[in-house]
């Protein structure tokens, strides 16, 4: 239902060069190619979709199990299993160029000069709003070398940028000491903004059989669980660095986007929820200018980076008396 609030309410939210109309998207690797959802979800309400992760070669993904659910969350373990650049670009490109809504399209390169590769290919096709770089998952050989490293991941950043026009995000790990200093370095290399968070390294045990259940013994954790410190690491980089942020990380309602946008994100990804609640991004969509006008707000900007801190938290001055 649409009242007189949300004809007045502007949703759309700014991030770099990324233009998109409202700040809600759905997270790569969680949507499909979205052709799998179009039944369920009317894609063109989205703020934008990120596709499952593309490579410059066909990947066959880690070894089964792959994925296995845990208190309030999900491990995974896929390893990036996709079929390259080339059949993304003949077969799945063609029908997300067409729709009405920001495609932003996610790679991962084993080395600076793949990722180079493919961001250069994508910049010479149309359809695609902008590009996400997963410098952060942790199922593959090297897949957080670039985001470990904040040397590593400005020169990264910086090349792409060099090479390709497009918008640029980098998706970050909360797998690291510090986290400001890895998006300090990619705001220093040229990003657009920057993705918080990726999933956090954990894994699962049978411990009658006396083996770990995924099949590459580590994974992924993602879901309501990892909230909390997606939570932190946005307003922690929310303090470090003026570029947007996009918060990820146990999102499932109205309630977790607004604090999410408080904490400092400008928009959010949706991954997990998709699996057990595929048409929680259009609940949300319902909701958000009735959130934004509990907070008297008739735009997103306005409630981003709005949390009130105790006033502990405040440093004083330094010529202040004791």
């Amino acid at each position: 239902m649409t009242d007189n609030h949300n004809a007045t309410t502007n949703l759309a939210v700014q991030l770099g060069r990324l233009s998109l109309a409202n700040p809600i998207l759905v997270a790569s690797g969680t949507f499909g190619y979205a052709r799998e959802m179009e039944r369920i979800v009317d894609l063109g309400r989205l703020g934008g979709i990120l596709p499952k992760t593309i490579t410059k070669s066909p990947r066959p993904g880690n070894q089964p199990w792959r994925t296995v659910e845990t208190s309030a969350g999900l491990l995974n373990s896929i390893g990036l299993d996709n079929d390259g650049i080339d059949a993304f670009i003949e077969h799945h490109l063609p029908y997300l160029a067409n729709l009405e809504t920001a495609v932003i399209v996610s790679i991962a390169g084993r080395s600076q000069e793949e990722f180079v590769e493919l961001a250069s290919r994508l910049g010479e096709e149309a359809g695609i709003a902008g590009l996400e770089l997963n410098i952060s998952c942790p199922n593959v050989t090297g897949g957080v070398d670039f985001g470990t490293d904040p040397t590593q991941c400005e020169r990264l950043v910086a090349d792409v940028r060099k090479n390709c026009d497009l918008p640029i995000v980098a998706k970050l790990t909360p797998n690291v000491t510090r986290i400001t200093d890895i998006a300090a370095a990619a705001a220093a290399g040229g990003a657009d903004a920057v993705s918080l968070v990726n999933t956090l390294l954990g894994m699962a045990i049978d411990w009658k059989r006396q083996r770990p259940l995924l099949g590459n013994v580590v994974g992924g954790l993602s879901g309501p669980a990892i909230k909390p410190v997606a939570l932190r690491c946005v307003h922690q980089v929310a303090q470090a660095v003026d570029i947007p942020i996009i918060g990820i990380g146990g999102i499932s309602c109205i309630d977790d986007v607004m604090e999410f946008l408080v904490a400092g994100a400008t928009a959010v990804q949706i991954g997990t929820a998709n699996y057990y609640n595929p048409t929680v991004s259009m609940v949300i969509l319902e909701q958000l200018p009735s959130a934004l006008k509990q907070l008297g707000a008739t735009c997103i900007q306005e409630v981003v980076r709005s949390m009130q801190l105790p006033q502990s938290t405040v440093p004083a001055p330094v010529n202040s008396a004791v």
